[in-house]
């Protein structure tokens, strides 16, 4: 007789755990599940998860329904291809896409505010009408750092296509990863056979950062930058020409100096 009763309350738990690791309210959990009022009377114990929102789960977030209602081990169900979307979108006057722009101050609670529309609300938001950013979500976010240099530079400002799969990662693209507590702009290099993947900077300098894929609760693809500092830039181009330069120069030395041995 106890046993029935010891997995309702984990049902329960497990079903308030999913939010809480959303960072969503009860009331914006509802609106992703299509329920009408809030899911504090689930969390409670007073209501029973409708098989709706079972399928929800599972649909939007990979939920094992075995694991929900304490019978299987396996929280997701094709967990090497999971990636959440968005949980939040701001939409202009004309019910278009807004892009919002998270500044490098804004950054440090943007994890923690992933599912509060409220906060969203607050930052600047803006579009682009060009097809390139069209039919999908949208992002800016302000560089901080030099761990991207000489690609990115601290202060630009970069666009972002929201990811929903992991078989579209390409290692050769920039990232902005979104962790539970962080924002990293890196290229990404997935492990074969593994749940972990490594955050790749451009700079040298910094070492690769190694996580597991279930800490990362947004992915986006970087596609555009605004710069102000176009004079940088021309001297970036300069030294990299420098070091082309350089580079060509010493072949050249090289192949004199064995020339002159072998003659």
């Amino acid at each position: 007789m106890d046993q029935p009763n010891m997995q309702i309350d984990e049902e329960f738990k497990r079903f308030k755990q999913i939010r809480e690791e959303l960072n969503l309210t009860q009331s914006a959990f509802a609106d992703e599940l299509g329920i009408s009022a809030t899911t504090a009377d689930i969390e409670r114990g007073r209501t029973r998860i409708p098989g709706q929102v079972v399928k929800e789960l599972l649909k939007k977030y990979h939920i094992n329904p075995l694991w929900l209602f304490g019978d299987s081990m396996q929280k997701y169900l094709q967990a090497d291809k999971l990636l959440a979307s968005p949980k939040v979108v701001t939409v202009d006057s004309l019910g278009k896409e807004n892009i919002v722009l998270v500044s490098a101050k804004a950054a440090a609670g943007y994890p923690n505010n992933i599912g509060d529309a409220q906060w969203f609300e607050t930052l600047p938001a803006f579009t682009i009408p060009l097809p390139e950013y069209r039919n999908a979500t949208f992002r800016g976010f302000q560089v901080e750092g030099d761990s991207m240099v000489p690609v990115l530079h601290s202060g630009e400002w970069i666009v972002g296509k929201a990811l929903e799969d992991w078989e579209d990662v390409n290692p050769k693209q920039i990232y902005v990863v979104v962790t539970v507590d962080s924002i990293l702009v890196k290229k990404i290099q997935q492990e074969t056979q593994s749940s972990f993947i490594n955050l790749i900077s451009s700079n040298p300098e910094y070492s690769p950062i190694r996580i597991d894929k279930s800490e990362i609760k947004e992915i986006w693809s970087v596609n555009s930058k605004l710069t102000f500092d176009l004079e940088a830039d021309n001297k970036q181009v300069s030294l990299l020409s420098l070091h082309t330069e350089m580079k060509e120069l010493k072949e050249e030395m090289k192949r004199l100096v064995r020339d002159t041995v072998f003659k």
